[in-house]
């Protein structure tokens, strides 16, 4: 009997570690030359994993969040009840519930299967290649393909992180069309850090994605203020999420204990295009921020 696509992936030998980090042509080769069976044994993944019944829905979410965000959608005008889910916690850095702590476990859940498939997930560039690091979307090659998760990922983008931002940040309209993200994974002598950068991203959305028992020490996030020189430290708490424009200078703290994953989310404009440094904020009616893209996806992908 011929090897199913599964197996064919399990038999794969990947680039090296090295090749990996240095971002030698043969691995985008790999990549790409097996896209379409990485694409199928996720799909054939699935179909294994249905006994797990596995529920990736906006049930994940804080029931506050999810409430206020269909009422939105529902009625524009009604909008205020989710800026009140927001809180300011830096300059224009905003920090909500994203996830239900209780209910990350069902996402986590999900997530160990997903590792534990052995199919090949191409983790971040220029990360140590941990368990826990892969891109999301499909723009990237060796994404996390299974149909059940990407439906999962557009609903976080589509009705939940787009509109929000646009409420936060209105001169990303029309900045806001494209999508991108990655899981990342802090753990003490690995990936413990990341020195002050900006992202490629009109805004981006920070997702924890530890269980309340999973406790951590460091790993703050460092937000700088350029005009004032000010720094503010800020802690991630189970399920919550910091959202931000691409432009603001931020950095990870090195982790000293325990371990933090976190979903990172961007929205940009076609062929990356972001707003343009100091771009003044127009007022956008509220029925526009409700809506989602027409816009044709391109592929282009920031890293």
């Amino acid at each position: 009997m011929s090897a199913t696509q599964l197996q064919r992936t399990r038999a794969l030998t990947l680039p090296s570690r090295e090749a990996m980090l240095y971002r030698e042509p043969s691995v985008q080769q790999f990549w790409n030359n097996n896209k379409a069976l990485f694409s199928d044994a996720w799909k054939e993944w699935q179909q294994t994993e249905q006994k797990n019944e596995f529920s990736l829905d906006s049930s994940l979410l804080d029931k506050r969040l999810r409430e206020a965000v269909t009422q939105a959608w529902q009625d524009p005008s009604k909008e205020v009840a989710v800026k009140d889910l927001l809180q300011e916690v830096a300059p224009d850095v905003f920090q909500l519930q994203f996830f239900d702590p209780e209910r990350l476990a069902v996402l986590r859940n999900y997530l160990e299967s997903v590792w534990n498939a052995q199919i090949p997930l191409r983790p971040p560039y220029g990360i140590v290649l941990n368990r826990r690091g892969a891109m999301l979307d499909s723009r990237s090659e060796g994404y996390l393909a299974a149909p059940n998760f990407q439906a999962f990922y557009h609903e976080m983008l589509n009705t939940y992180m787009r509109p929000i931002a646009r409420l936060l940040f209105p001169e990303i309209m029309g900045y806001d069309t494209q999508t991108f993200g990655f899981s990342i994974h802090y753990q003490p002598n690995t990936d413990s850090s990341i020195r002050p950068h900006t992202d490629a991203s009109a805004v981006t959305l920070n997702i924890n994605l530890n269980l309340p028992s999973e406790a951590f020490t460091g790993s703050a996030v460092d937000f700088f203020d350029v005009a004032t020189g000010q720094k503010i430290a800020l802690t991630f708490k189970p399920g919550t999420a910091m959202v931000h424009r691409g432009n603001v200078v931020h950095a990870a703290q090195p982790i000293t204990s325990g371990e933090r994953t976190n979903f990172v989310l961007w929205l940009y404009g076609d062929r990356g295009q972001i707003p343009p440094q100091g771009a003044k904020r127009p007022i956008i009616d509220a029925g526009e921020r409700w809506t989602t893209p027409t816009a044709t996806l391109d592929s282009f992908a920031p890293f």
